[in-house]
């Protein structure tokens, strides 16, 4: 059993999952240009070492925050003989060709992109998208089963960020209900919390109302799921809908609402306060 893992990308997502595997027995090592982000990680117990050296744990996840970085990543890579699993949501239509560039340097790319939040993730509550090789990816079965509660293979390279576009999609859109029915209860005269309290009770409730609500209703916007991730994400989907001539009307909504809140500053914040650009929104009456 693969024991030693490393990690390329300390933030949110690198962390909680350095956390799991700390946690289940497993030795860490990890990478990133922010050294207040390796440092944490030695105080979570696991070691900050060089870009190339993380390399020779033969297992490596990648936490880099789009394609680009994805790519350069594996075109940096040394010839090697490890395997890379890519827990980031990139654009689908170019996993085929990064796991090309990766095995000319010996590297087996196999996608994980995460549905759940950085918390849930360091709780090991969340689904794995598998995607490439079966026989490899059946091989790390121990590893998916230390950080996820489930891990589905979902066929050839590619179909793991497809599946995971359409359910961002559909908790992007699920958050933007929440935050909306919240700021309309309040304009009626219903607190937040109390609104909340009644929405968790009846048929709209969700679990991105269990995960966010209450962030919503404290106005606490700590990251778990940053409002810039958010976008970039969104402007990957509306442009993978653009390429098959299907519209998404409530996706350009919901970008409309992510620039507001990168216009505000907000891009930090976690994605749950997508409730901020709705609450700034006015009819032409007031």
């Amino acid at each position: 059993m693969q024991k030693n893992m490393g990690i390329f990308g300390l933030g949110l997502i690198g962390s909680a999952i350095a956390t799991r595997l700390i946690t289940k027995g497993f030795t860490v090592s990890g990478y990133d240009p922010d050294q207040a982000r390796r440092d944490q990680l030695t105080t979570l117990g696991g070691t900050a070492q060089t870009a190339e050296r993380i390399w020779d744990t033969g297992c490596v996840f990648s936490c880099v925050f789009d394609t680009d970085q994805l790519e350069t990543l594996i075109t940096d890579a040394p010839q090697t003989t490890a395997t890379l699993i890519s827990v980031s949501t990139c654009d689908p239509d170019r996993m085929a060709h990064l796991s090309t560039l990766a095995a000319q340097k010996g590297i087996t790319l196999i996608e994980a992109p995460i549905s759940g939040t950085s918390k849930s993730l360091a709780e090991g509550d969340v689904l794995l998208m598998i995607a490439g090789d079966k026989d490899v990816a059946t091989t790390l079965a121990p590893v998916f089963d230390a950080i996820s509660r489930a891990h589905i293979h979902v066929g050839a390279h590619g179909n793991g960020n497809r599946a995971k576009l359409a359910i961002n999609l559909v908790l992007g859109l699920n958050r933007a209900a929440i935050a909306e029915g919240m700021v309309f209860a309040e304009k009626l005269g219903i607190t937040p919390h109390d609104f909340l309290s009644l929405a968790k009770a009846s048929a709209a409730h969700s679990s991105a109302m269990d995960s966010k609500g209450v962030l919503m209703a404290d106005r606490n916007f700590a990251p778990l799921g940053r409002i810039a991730q958010s976008q970039k994400d969104f402007k990957l989907i509306a442009q993978k809908a653009g390429d098959a001539g299907q519209l998404l009307p409530f996706t350009q909504t919901y970008l409309a609402m992510m620039q507001d809140a990168l216009d505000h500053g907000e891009g930090d914040l976690d994605n749950s306060a997508v409730i901020l650009p709705i609450a700034r929104s006015k009819t032409d009456a007031t």
